[in-house]
């Protein structure tokens, strides 16, 4: 799945993207890609699941 992460704007942003969707599913597989400000994501976890934890975390999504 890609997620639109609209005030991922750096490296540290991107880790603390990382790090919340590995709180949910520890064997995902995450590019983040900050200047486009996008996450590609392979995930057993919903997409509702990740988009709640990023919320949490500060970091809103949207699924392209």
């Amino acid at each position: 799945m890609e997620l639109r992460i609209e005030n991922m704007t750096c490296g540290g942003c991107a880790k603390s993207v990382t790090k919340a969707i590995q709180s949910v599913d520890p064997d995902a597989r995450i590019e983040t890609d900050p200047a486009a400000r996008l996450v590609k994501v392979e995930t057993t976890a919903s997409s509702a699941a990740l988009q709640l934890i990023l919320e949490e975390a500060g970091y809103p999504a949207t699924v392209n």
